[in-house]
């Protein structure tokens, strides 16, 4: 995976709340065996009508927030499934970080797993995030290591993170290799165990 530590970009306002994970990655987009190639399809049903043209009114449409790395939700996002194609989709897509008052412990989990920081903000730091990214293109900078979500208009923000989970994020680790982190005790005891 690749590290995080500090993450500057136009944040996306997604101001809606218990999304869950078939909107942001629809059932019938599962068929890939790869972790890659699901962003083309995240939240393909809010995306795009049904003949395939983009729907104008949908936050990811609009121009001014292409290229965002910073998606901001409401409550209980991720919430539905157990399917880790939806943090696949949202990193494919482009985003590292999402932030929302609340997670499903699922997809949280998966997250951080895939490389992607969410962020635990409260229910009124969001609002405040959703309204100002409505008005205009609005900045954010992430701070893993400060723990912290600093506005451009200077609003900072703390957030909270498992000690565990924050090492991982920061050295770009997945449980594989953070087991190669011990590749010299492992061999060790192998070696021990042929010579009983």
């Amino acid at each position: 995976m690749k590290p995080i530590n500090k993450i500057t970009s136009i944040m996306t306002p997604l101001d809606r709340k218990n999304v869950d994970t078939d909107q942001i990655i629809s059932k019938e987009f599962l068929k890939r065996i790869e972790r890659t190639g699901f962003g083309k399809y995240l939240f393909y049903h809010w995306r795009f009508h049904q003949d395939g043209t983009p729907r104008e009114d949908f936050v990811l449409n609009e121009p001014r927030y292409k290229g965002s790395e910073i998606l901001v939700a409401q409550e209980n996002f991720g919430c539905g499934s157990s399917r880790e194609h939806a943090p696949w989709a949202i990193q494919d897509y482009g985003f590292n970080v999402v932030i929302a008052p609340s997670y499903a412990d699922i997809f949280y989990n998966n997250c951080v797993k895939n490389g992607i920081l969410p962020i635990r903000l409260t229910d009124q730091e969001v609002d405040e995030l959703i309204q100002k990214g409505q008005k205009e293109s609005f900045q954010l900078e992430v701070n893993l290591e400060e723990q912290t979500v600093t506005a451009q208009d200077g609003s900072r923000y703390e957030f909270t993170i498992d000690p565990y989970w924050k090492e991982m994020l920061l050295k770009g680790w997945d449980e594989i290799a953070l087991t190669f982190q011990y590749d010299d005790y492992i061999a060790a005891y192998e070696q021990k165990q042929q010579q009983t």
